[in-house]
């Protein structure tokens, strides 16, 4: 998944990407509507005020049209006091980016190199960030829990069982699973969290994917969620390593991770379905926005420091 996605020259993020939007593979939210732009940047206000900071720093931020749509929404006198970053891994989506902001924004490959030139004060937000992490997938059996890997070497690729050394941290292992029920854990993203966060020093954080809380992330779904996407059309079974680098690779989110994983620096709110936090800027015109992201999930979480008394 890491070589299909993000791989130097060949990688799915990596190509010269045209694949957001109707004509492509996948659509956003912010392609659809500034909905949810005027969401985000109702809370970027606010929690640049109760935090003290300027910086904005966006992580993953595709096309830049998130960015771009929320600093439009923001308060005029913020607006123009507030110091954009985005943080981004791909070239090819940084050219873009360079086009849709220009010189409104700072762009950086690295959250870190981001988060010194803030200082480490920053409000930091991702759409659909976590699923472009690479995941391990498990496969439940009689007594354990076994690891789901690829084999080529006759010619093609087929799934094997293997015996993980170890079980990475998530708490979708502690749930009582029938035999065969499939789980995927981002550890890549868990373990990139701690590159980053004990050099955070003030401000909030807001993560948006689609998912769920652990308990419910897999009801009636015992192959998991491991899937891809080409052209719109959802591909599942042995179709995802069919294409590698044309088509995106993506797995739903277990917010129950994501709060565990960050509890020793970040304090969190309880998940809140995205339809939810946007409702009060929507309007009734828009059913299919409110549909698609009823499907996704927002995670809002802080500093310990920074929760007010």
């Amino acid at each position: 998944m890491q070589r299909c996605l993000h791989d130097p020259q060949r990688g799915y993020y990596s190509r010269n990407i045209r694949s957001i939007g109707n004509r492509g593979d996948f659509t956003t939210a912010p392609q659809l509507s500034e909905t949810p732009a005027k969401a985000i940047a109702a809370w970027v206000a606010r929690a640049m005020r109760a935090s003290d900071t300027k910086n904005l720093i966006e992580i993953g931020p595709g096309l830049g049209t998130l960015s771009r749509q929320i600093l439009k929404h923001l308060p005029l006198r913020l607006r123009y006091r507030t110091k954009l970053h985005l943080v981004e891994s791909s070239p090819a989506l940084t050219a873009h980016q360079k086009e849709t902001l220009g010189t409104k924004a700072k762009f950086h490959d690295d959250i870190r190199t981001a988060l010194d030139q803030c200082s480490g004060k920053a409000i930091i937000f991702s759409n659909e960030l976590v699923d472009a992490f690479p995941v391990r997938l498990f496969q439940r059996t009689t007594n354990t829990w076994q690891e789901v890997a690829l084999d080529h070497s006759q010619g093609y690729i087929r799934e094997i069982l293997i015996k993980p050394d170890s079980l990475p941290e998530s708490s979708a292992f502690h749930s009582d699973f029938p035999s065969s029920q499939r789980i995927e854990v981002h550890d890549s993203y868990h373990q990139w969290l701690q590159t980053w966060l004990p050099l955070w020093k003030r401000g909030e954080i807001l993560t948006i994917d689609y998912g769920n809380t652990s308990d419910q992330l897999y009801h009636h779904r015992p192959m998991g969620s491991l899937r891809a996407y080409l052209l719109h059309q959802r591909l599942e079974g042995p179709a995802i390593y069919q294409n590698p680098g044309l088509q995106d690779i993506t797995a739903d989110v277990n917010f129950t991770d994501l709060q565990n994983w960050t509890s020793p620096w970040l304090e969190s709110a309880d998940p809140e379905n995205f339809a939810d936090f946007i409702r009060p800027f929507s309007s009734p015109t828009e059913p299919d926005l409110m549909e698609a992201c009823s499907h996704f999930m927002c995670l809002r979480q802080r500093m310990h420091c920074n929760w007010a008394p």
